[in-house]
């Protein structure tokens, strides 16, 4: 396995590499959710890449840039046993050298959500992904259902601009209890991590009410609310249903492919989960 750190290196790969070329963008200190999209490239591509880069410009002003969790002798580790080829480990100064000025602003999908949360949370992230995908060019990368939002924004940014790159949706991976896998867990206080999933029951039980055939947008937000509501400890941030696209709230009846999520913190941790409907 390589270890390759500058945008130069990884091109320089790249070009001389024939092979199909899988990737997966992380920003480290990896769970089972990283590794399975890992493993997923493997057993899809000739060569595998994955990124770690804790991208400072998606983080906002009191975000958790400086205590995002980090361990890059573990990750490498992990990542030599799973097969892949080549770790890309550029660090700040290599891709926001003095000078740069440019950023990647997707529009209307951006607005809701994480957006109105996080101003400029997703220029952050847009800006790093394209240039990860400049760098790697790879046939297709991977990414998890979790960040529902960012999902979306990628592929739209990937399709406006012409990108070469296939977006290749991969499944959430949870503990056996449901929780989502997050590198973030880890903030949680025992306590915490026993009542946090209660968002994936949640969830559930409004996949199960629109199953059985409820469509009021209201009272599936709220079922999910009311669910959350009592749990210690939590705090609820919102709770969305969107449709499934430009994830746009739904008032009155819900029709069509809608993303029904969340974001609830713990403390200082904020966990975001989301189920699809229809």
């Amino acid at each position: 396995m390589e270890v390759l750190i500058t945008p130069a290196a990884m091109r320089a790969w790249r070009h001389a590499e024939q092979g199909s070329v899988g990737f997966v963008p992380t920003m480290g200190y990896l769970h089972e959710g990283h590794l399975t999209l890992v493993r997923r490239s493997c057993s899809e591509n000739q060569r595998t890449v994955v990124s770690i880069f804790v991208n400072p410009t998606q983080f906002g002003p009191g975000e958790d840039f400086e205590r995002y969790p980090r361990d890059e002798v573990r990750d490498l580790n992990q990542l030599r046993e799973n097969g892949v080829d080549v770790v890309y480990l550029p660090s700040a100064a290599e891709m926001y050298p003095r000078g740069f000025q440019t950023q990647i602003d997707v529009q209307r999908v951006t607005r809701p959500l994480e957006g109105a949360a996080r101003p400029g949370h997703f220029r952050g992230v847009t800006t790093v992904v394209a240039k990860l995908l400049n760098a790697v060019e790879p046939g297709h990368a991977y990414f998890g259902r979790k960040d529902a939002q960012q999902l979306r924004v990628i592929r739209r940014m990937v399709k406006d601009l012409d990108m070469a790159t296939e977006i290749v949706p991969c499944d959430i991976v949870r503990e056996p209890d449901g929780l989502a896998m997050s590198s973030r867990n880890v903030y949680l206080t025992p306590e915490q991590r026993a009542a946090a999933p209660v968002l994936y029951r949640s969830l559930c039980a409004a996949r199960d009410r629109f199953a059985a055939g409820e469509r009021d947008a209201d009272r599936l937000r709220n079922l999910v609310h009311d669910l959350i509501y009592p749990t210690p400890g939590a705090e609820i941030e919102y709770i969305s249903l969107a449709d499934g696209r430009e994830l746009e709230e739904m008032d009155g009846e819900v029709t069509g492919p809608a993303l029904l999520s969340l974001v609830v913190r713990f403390g200082q941790t904020r966990l975001l989960d989301n189920v699809e409907l229809g």
